[in-house]
């Protein structure tokens, strides 16, 4: 009896320290990223992707009574986003129109102490037509699109520093309808570039105001015709993890130009 309980005894204490062994094991958990091109889906249906325009380089041409007005080009990161609604006839014409929302506006000196900053957000809806290779190649969209004017927004800087500022919702300082035309390329996998024309001034001339009881009309000699360019109006949108609970993957995608970006995570014993 005495050789099977020390028989007992030594298979458990071996069992014990290869459970310890096995336990003391480090466990090391590798993450990478992994970057999946998927396409728009077959031509005859429709669909939504991420548009709208990114970083703004905005441009104008300004006259004050015919005389030219100094202003620098503006750039504004901040607040343009968009969808885009798709609906391609075949794999090289389609069109699209959408929802975007853009910080447009202009920077001026009238001399050499004071500058001014005036811009407006506005909520565009554009239509517009691609042609090309729409699938997962380059191709050249146009059109054109209407601004609504919500807000703006105007700063007054005197010998280097800020003054005054002031915003107003629905301004009537600029017109409410901002009408524009359009033209950009797209390259693989999905940025692109575009110029974007206003066809009307972007100050209103109508507009007028009592200063110390007198009334005036400040824009009515101003003549502001302006542009803007954007590096990152693009026709797709990323997906999230394929393993999240998030990730709705459409049977309609096939490969090509969008991108999805996959977390893999691998265990490592070490």
């Amino acid at each position: 009896m005495k050789v099977i309980r020390y028989t007992m005894l030594l298979l458990l204490l071996a069992a014990t320290t290869g459970l310890y062994a096995q336990d003391s094991t480090v466990t090391k958990k590798k993450i990478s990223y992994h970057f999946h091109i998927y396409a728009p889906p077959k031509p005859g249906k429709g669909y939504i992707t991420t548009g709208g325009n990114g970083p703004l380089l905005s441009f104008a041409d300004m006259k004050n009574n015919g005389e030219h007005v100094r202003n620098i080009p503006r750039f504004t990161m901040f607040f343009n986003v968009g969808k885009n609604y798709n609906y391609d006839f075949s794999n090289n014409f389609g069109i699209f129109s959408g929802l975007n929302i853009k910080n447009i506006g202009l920077i001026s000196k009238p001399n050499d102490s004071v500058k001014l900053k005036q811009r407006v957000y506005t909520l565009g809806v554009p239509l517009g037509i691609k042609i090309g290779n729409l699938r997962d190649g380059f191709f050249f969209f146009a059109g054109g699109e209407y601004d609504l004017a919500f807000n703006y927004k105007e700063k007054y800087f005197l010998d280097g520093d800020k003054k005054s500022k002031f915003n107003e919702w629905f301004s009537d300082r600029t017109d409410l309808l901002m009408p524009s035309v359009f033209a950009g390329v797209r390259f693989q996998p999905g940025f692109g570039v575009k110029v974007q024309y206003y066809l009307n001034d972007f100050f209103n001339k109508d507009y007028s105001e009592t200063v110390n009881g007198v009334k005036q009309q400040p824009y009515k000699d101003i003549k502001a015709q302006m542009l803007f360019v954007t590096l990152s109006y693009n026709f797709t949108g990323f997906k999230c993890d394929p393993g999240s609970k998030h990730y709705h993957k459409s049977n309609k995608e096939r490969k090509g130009t969008k991108v999805i970006i996959e977390k893999r995570t691998e265990v490592v014993d070490k």
